[in-house]
Parts: C-alpha cells; structure tokens; sequence
C-alpha cells in the first residue's frame, strides 16, 4: 500500500513540477499552526501553491524535470512553493518580509525559475525583484524619457520666440 501511495504522489509531484515555470523552496522548522496558517495564506494570494513534501519524492520529481538538486536542499521539513515565474517571485517576498525568517523559522534553500536551478542566495535574491506592472512603468520610463527630453528641447525655440514677440506686442501697444 505505501508504494502505491508513494507512485501516486510521485505522479502529482511530476505532473504539477512540469507545469510551473517558478519553484521556491524553503525550510519550515518550528512554526505553530496560526503561523503556518499565515504563509500558507500569503502565499496563495501571491498565486503560490504551496506543499511541504517528502524530501525523496520531491527530488525524484525534480530529477525526472532535469534538475539534480543538492542533497541538502531537502534535509528537514522543506516546503515547495510553485506556480508561474511571478507566483516564484511573490513566495520568495513572502519568506523573505516574513518575520518568521529572521526567528529562524522559515529559510530560502533554493528554487527553479524558468527551467533554471537556483541556489539559496540567487533564490532569496527573488524578492527583490520588482512585481510586473512596476517592471513595465520602469521600461515605459525609460523609452519615453529621451523623447519627452527631446520633445522639450524642440519645443523651447518656439516658446522663446513665441515670448519674445509677445514682449515686441506688449511694448508696441503701451
């Protein structure tokens, strides 16, 4: 019975591996329920599912993925939070904002984003990257930035020749 159990595991562990583009993984040590609870929630709104797994069936789910994960990645209790590269990102701003983490209690081991393994240090380097829609304003900014620069310069012989004639009128006038 427990082989069957493990083989069924095993398959869901594959099949929900091979559709994520983004994979945290982390260490949950000591975490009472409410608190266990929390990340869980924070996580989901993130768009993480989050699954603390058996350390054997989640590094035979990576291996069939092509990923050879160290060995002490999965040593204790370590979760796996998966979903698309954004959902990756947002459970690693989870952990990482958490104050959970600097109890101790929870730790990036490493993560999977875009077919790529990542180390602890490149994982927890996730949540500093910025969501999105703040990605696409910082991009627009700088596409628009020259031109608006240049849109300025162009338009400031008009505007000082449209001043200084304003200047000739009002003088004429008096």
């Amino acid at each position: 019975m427990p082989n069957i159990v493990n083989n069924l595991g095993l398959a869901e562990l594959k099949s929900a591996f091979g559709k994520a583009e983004g994979m945290l993984f982390f260490s949950m040590a000591g975490l009472t329920m409410e608190e266990n609870e929390a990340i869980r929630g924070a996580m989901f709104d993130s768009g993480a599912k989050v699954r603390l797994v058996r350390n054997r069936l989640a590094k035979l789910a990576l291996a069939d993925q092509g990923h050879d994960v160290d060995a002490a990645v999965f040593r204790g209790n370590v979760a796996i939070a998966w979903g698309n590269a954004e959902a990756a990102i947002g459970a690693a701003k989870v952990v990482n904002d958490s104050k959970l983490r600097k109890d101790g209690k929870l730790g990036v081991r490493g993560g999977v984003l875009e077919g790529n393994l990542l180390g602890a240090a490149d994982a927890a380097a996730l949540a500093d990257v910025p969501d999105r829609l703040t990605l696409q304003a910082m991009l627009l900014g700088t596409i628009s930035g020259p031109a608006r620069s240049l849109a300025a310069v162009l338009d400031a012989n008009q505007s000082g020749l449209a001043r200084v004639l304003q200047s000739h009128v009002d003088q004429a006038g008096e």
